[in-house]
């Protein structure tokens, strides 16, 4: 089981600091829009007026709006896999039900809390309910990476399984429970660690 590539979407890296901080208030700006007008009534130019620089910075980054929603998903991977970091230097090595729960809990509150999550997370759900598998594929690769070293575990194809089945399963829960309540039904959700720790357990212990 090869690894996905990590999707890249600019048209051309900032190299400068004004640079990167105009990319910056770009995707805040398009993740802002995503919660208050939705996708299909997104614009690269209502981007730019929120983001208060000129239609032509958003157009050196990004060739069109799904660009720019795909690199706002491309960010949110990248912040996920920080704030699991930051939870797992509190646990102890090797613990995999404690990186089990900084996985979940840390998606949830992104989930709850990030702008524009709701709509792009890591990047499939553009168009509107659309449920691709490359992104899963993406998140298992990039947990695997971070956890295999805490958890004293080689990458391997059997680890990449393990994930790929883990991140897809709980994938489509949280679908479900945020169907079910707009904050995430905690009923599913506390059947959906029950499966995770059962699956685990078989594979990790």
């Amino acid at each position: 089981m090869k690894p996905v590539p990590h999707a890249t979407t600019l048209r051309r890296a900032p190299v400068q600091r004004r640079s990167a901080e105009r990319l910056t208030r770009i995707l805040d700006a398009c993740a802002d829009l995503l919660d208050e007008v939705g996708y299909d009534a997104l614009s690269t130019r209502a981007v730019a007026e929120r983001a208060g620089v000129p239609i032509g910075s958003v157009y050196r980054f990004f060739g069109n709006k799904r660009q720019m929603a795909d690199a706002l998903a491309q960010r949110n991977l990248e912040r996920y896999a920080e704030r699991v970091t930051e939870r797992l230097k509190q646990a102890r090595a090797g613990d995999w039900r404690a990186a089990m729960d900084a996985v979940i809990d840390e998606y949830l509150a992104m989930k709850r809390t990030a702008p524009g999550f709701s709509l792009v997370d890591f990047g499939n759900q553009i168009p509107v309910g659309a449920r691709q598998s490359e992104p899963n594929h993406r998140v298992a690769d990039r947990l695997t990476a971070l956890l295999s070293g805490y958890l004293g575990r080689p990458v391997d194809d059997d680890l990449r399984r393990t994930f790929l089945i883990a991140v897809e399963t709980s994938d489509a829960l949280v679908q479900l429970a945020f169907r079910v309540d707009p904050q995430g039904d905690e009923g599913i959700i506390g059947e959906m660690r029950e499966m995770l720790r059962s699956y685990l357990a078989r594979v990790l212990d």
